[in-house]
């Protein structure tokens, strides 16, 4: 079954859902979620929208966590959302670092190609025209604009000092949150 574009969402994990940290979020104990952050999954869920997560996950290549502890991570973030009627989609996550070059680790767009192919968006230059992709830094934008994506900037997580240095991607709209940015997207819709 193909997906309408409009229904898709692209969200980043750290910064955007949960809190982020310098020293990496190594365990299910240090993901904590972001105010709001859930219950805007939720709403988005509720409204027809499948969420997918885009994240680079350095901290395995780096020997900080395994993948069992990224697991866990979810788990906990699926376990928080089913009371309030919500779930994510699916996941998707570069384990690798600069170094290895490889073209998943974001701002590359090889995540967002991945997602494409998923939910069969078929137009080669820009399949995923339409969709939003949500993040707090410049390269979860650079990768979801790279296939068309439409970019929202949330202020959590590094989003402040992302806003601040500038050079966003034509066109980013910039929301306090992820509440904010769903209940825009939402009103949007009505």
């Amino acid at each position: 079954m193909s997906l309408s574009s409009s229904k898709l969402i692209i969200l980043d994990r750290d910064g955007v859902i949960n809190e982020d940290r310098d020293d990496y979020v190594k365990s299910s104990e240090e993901w904590i979620p972001l105010p709001g952050s859930l219950e805007a999954i939720a709403l988005l869920n509720q409204a027809g929208y499948q969420i997918t997560i885009a994240t680079n996950q350095s901290g395995l290549a780096r020997g900080y966590f395994n993948i069992n502890a990224l697991h866990a991570m979810h788990e906990k973030m699926d376990k928080l959302l089913k009371p309030l009627g919500g779930h994510i989609d699916s996941i998707f996550f570069c384990p690798h670092t600069d170094a290895n070059g490889c073209d998943c680790r974001k701002p590359l767009p090889g995540l967002m190609k991945e997602i494409a192919l998923r939910y069969k968006k078929h137009d080669q230059k820009n399949p995923l025209q339409g969709v939003p992709v949500v993040g707090d830094s410049l390269r979860d934008l650079q990768a979801g604009v790279a296939l068309g994506a439409t970019p929202h900037l949330v202020l959590t997580g590094k989003g402040k000092k992302t806003l601040a240095k500038g050079e966003l991607p034509e066109g980013t709209e910039i929301h306090e949150d992820l509440l904010a940015f769903a209940n825009s997207l939402l009103n949007e819709k009505v």
